[in-house]
């Protein structure tokens, strides 16, 4: 069987190939005319950011993407589903207004913004995968519904699943609140009691009451309660909110990738993955820490996997920039082997994703890559 094809493209411009130019070039060359677009309702798959975090995509590239599909007669739309934490995207209204304050908006990208899992994020479509850990799973009904899928990642570290790249983008970030509650299942946030202040930040956030501050003015975690969206970990201030991974990061990981098994079931999907401005924790933070490497470039495939492989790859073959999370590891280790993503959060498995995606048939670690 042939390698995947991964196409690729650096960030080198000019005044008569921009960036915008690059990146329409890009997806041509890998192919994306090739997919029927003729009046298919296409759900572009991108993360809108969370308001305070600028590491986010820009969308003058969402713009770029919409222009070259509506010349194909498609009907496009971008699209996210809710956060499971407490946040201005946890639910519908507040969600495009973040969308919205970034630069998401119907006027800057010519298209719909839809929040593909409702107002409270519980407008979903199951589909049936009778897989290892999901029998169904939960997916917004927007993206459910479209009958194209392009995936528009923004690639970076990830504090439980190591990275976030295409297959966390079509897994975790396709699934609705109910659906994000199952991928979430098996990890659980505890509390160094050391650490905490009191200050009931957490029990304020908390969406399901799971964590209160008692007499001794330490937080208790109710481990009937908690759904392990990791909410508490992101607002404390103290490092007194934690969550324990160890095995979690790979469960998670492998329930990811049979959900973004379902997010592409049965539709044409095509996938792009920027390599810029590679923050080491998630777009849903309010903040982005400076970048873990220098920008590397965009690469795109009709295969998540190998291009998430690839991703990767060229992620942990770059240099750490100095002054980055990570560069004091780097410089104590003097090891430029070293792999970024578990260097920047020690007790994610990455690898456990494409492994066990490439075992549910999602796609190939193999690849072969084609600059553009």
């Amino acid at each position: 069987m042939a390698d995947s094809k991964v196409f690729f493209t650096n960030l080198r411009a000019s005044s008569s190939v921009n960036l915008l130019k690059k990146f329409d070039n890009l997806i041509r060359k890998a192919g994306i005319e090739t997919i029927d677009f003729k009046r298919k309702l296409t759900a572009i798959k991108i993360h809108f950011g969370e308001p305070g975090n600028l590491a986010y995509l820009r969308p003058n590239f969402a713009a770029r993407l919409v222009k070259l599909l509506k010349e194909k007669d498609a009907i496009p739309f971008l699209t996210d589903c809710n956060t499971l934490y407490y946040g201005r995207r946890s639910n519908a209204p507040w969600h495009l207004e973040a969308a919205f304050e970034n630069g998401y908006n119907p006027l800057a990208v010519n298209c719909p913004v839809i929040i593909a899992d409702g107002i409270k994020g519980t407008e979903y479509r199951e589909i049936e995968l009778n897989l290892e850990y999901c029998k169904s799973a939960k997916i917004g009904a927007a993206i459910a519904e479209s009958d194209v899928i392009i995936s528009m990642s923004h690639f970076k570290g990830h504090e439980i699943t190591g990275f976030g790249g295409a297959i966390k983008n079509l897994g975790m970030g396709c699934a609705s609140i109910g659906g994000k509650l199952f991928l979430h299942s098996g990890s659980s946030p505890e509390i160094y009691e050391e650490n905490c202040t009191g200050c009931r930040i957490c029990e304020k956030y908390c969406n399901y009451g799971a964590i209160k501050v008692g007499k001794d003015r330490i937080a208790h975690i109710n481990k009937e309660l908690c759904t392990g969206c990791g909410q508490c970990v992101a607002v404390c201030q103290f490092d007194a909110a934690r969550v324990v991974w160890q095995n979690a990061s790979e469960a998670v990981n492998k329930k990811t990738a049979e959900y973004a098994l379902a997010a592409v079931k049965n539709k044409p999907a095509f996938h792009i993955n920027f390599l810029v401005d590679i923050s080491p924790d998630c777009d849903c933070w309010d903040f982005n820490d400076y970048p873990i490497v220098p920008d590397i470039g965009i690469a795109a495939s009709f295969d998540p996997v190998a291009l998430d492989q690839a991703s990767a790859d060229m992620v942990n073959a770059a240099p750490v920039l100095p002054g980055s999370r990570i560069y004091g590891k780097a410089e104590k280790q003097k090891d430029d082997r070293q792999d970024r993503f578990k260097m920047t959060h020690p007790n994610t498995f990455w690898q456990a994703a494409l492994e066990h995606a490439e075992k549910i048939g999602l796609g190939r670690r193999k690849y072969e890559i084609i600059e553009v």
